[in-house]
């Protein structure tokens, strides 16, 4: 099998992806430095804040485990609670053989050239898994950090919520500080088994010259849960990332909140693909997105196959600046009698009639429309573990002074 993976990649690493623009993968350090010893005590007060921004924290308070990898190399891998695993993917595969049965199983070896290349020059990544019925209430964190100029991180990362588990992980993506460009890969696969329930939340906070190619496959088995929460509020070269869901057993849901911001320079290409392939499967695909003068494409895909499904794709953006641009794309596709699915979509700028309300009872034209764009961004996520609302809010928080 491993020979047979490989061969799928070299095969299919020439091949372009099918959304964003193209990346020349040769441009980019694949091994990082070894001359100088590297581990979270080793990491500067600016580089504590910078990542701390992302909503990763150093000091693990209310944290079931941490996962830390700098461009190639995990500094930093612990678990705090009985059930619950945290390992590098490269040992997970070494102590279970049955990884190997989940391995580039929910994502193609050979979709594009960054899967591919995932696999043939792959650094490591985190193997997170909650055993059968344990329910892991306090997040697990994971940070991916870029620290040097020009680097790639070629990651493969596995999350397993075993039968009838809980699970909440926040991984949050960052550059340190002064660093622009870099390239960030990161393969993601998701099982959330009979009965489980699995948050995961990204913040990411990278720099303004990143590139940044996700690729992610979910299954979701029987009454099993998962929720995704994707935050972006900081520039970034260009993201691209388009995960799909299956929905394989009955009762099974999944639910994608995004929070997007495009500064000048900025290209975001987001979105969700939700597969109803079982019955009484429900889906919600839900963006908030503003533009600075950059560039958000917000992408969904519901497709039902079977009868008693419901799924709902609902698309809101702001444009600020005239340079900037939002184009949404929402597709609907039912292939059952019984299917119910609809979808709401919302792009323009700020009422002239709201600001006019607020003015009227005493706010400046700059205070009015502050207001509005912090209501527009205020997101309650329903289901979401505190502390990890808590991590978004504050993430919201930090930028919304930058947004005007």
């Amino acid at each position: 099998m491993p020979e047979m993976i490989r061969n799928r990649a070299e095969q299919a690493i020439r091949k372009k992806a099918a959304f964003g623009p193209d990346v020349d993968l040769e441009g980019y350090r694949i091994v990082g430095t070894r001359d100088e010893a590297l581990d979270l005590d080793s990491l500067t007060r600016e580089e504590r804040n910078k990542i701390a921004g992302s909503g990763v924290d150093l000091e693990e308070k209310n944290r079931a485990g941490t996962f830390f990898m700098s461009d190639d190399r995990v500094l930093h891998c612990v678990s705090s609670q009985s059930g619950l695993e945290v390992m590098p993917m490269a040992t997970a595969l070494q102590e279970y053989p049955w990884v190997a049965d989940c391995y580039w199983q929910a994502v193609p070896v050979d979709a594009d050239k960054f899967t591919a290349q995932a696999e043939l020059h792959f650094q490591n990544g985190y193997f997170i898994r909650a055993l059968p019925g344990q329910r892991v209430t306090t997040p697990i964190q994971a940070c991916l950090y870029l620290k040097h100029e020009s680097m790639a991180q070629n990651l493969h990362n596995i999350v397993i919520a075993e039968e009838g588990s809980e699970l909440n992980v926040i991984t949050g993506c960052a550059t340190a500080p002064r660093i622009r460009r870099g390239l960030h890969i990161g393969i993601s696969e998701f099982y959330v088994r009979r009965g489980a329930k699995l948050t995961f939340t990204m913040i990411h906070d990278w720099g303004e010259e990143v590139m940044v190619r996700p690729r992610s496959g979910i299954v979701v088995e029987e009454d099993g849960l998962f929720l995704s929460n994707y935050v972006s509020l900081k520039p970034v070269r260009s993201l691209q990332m388009y995960p799909t869901v299956r929905l394989t057993g009955p009762g099974a849901v999944a639910r994608f909140h995004s929070v997007l911001v495009a500064p000048r320079g900025t290209d975001l290409d987001t979105g969700a693909r939700v597969v109803l392939e079982s019955s009484r499967t429900r889906a919600e695909i839900i963006s908030r997105a503003i533009t600075t003068g950059g560039r958000i494409m917000a992408r969904g895909h519901l497709r039902g196959l079977q009868p008693e499904v419901k799924a709902h794709l609902e698309c809101h953006g702001l444009i600020l600046n005239d340079s900037g641009a939002i184009h949404a794309i929402p597709e609907l596709e039912a292939q059952s009698m019984g299917a119910e699915m609809s979808h709401e979509a919302a792009v323009g700028k700020i009422a002239e009639e709201e600001i006019e309300y607020l003015m009227a009872r005493g706010l400046s034209e700059e205070e009015a429309t502050a207001t509005i764009v912090r209501g527009f961004l205020n997101v309650r996520i329903e289901g979401l573990p505190a502390e990890l609302q808590a991590q978004v809010d504050r993430a919201i928080e930090e930028s919304k002074q930058s947004l005007l």
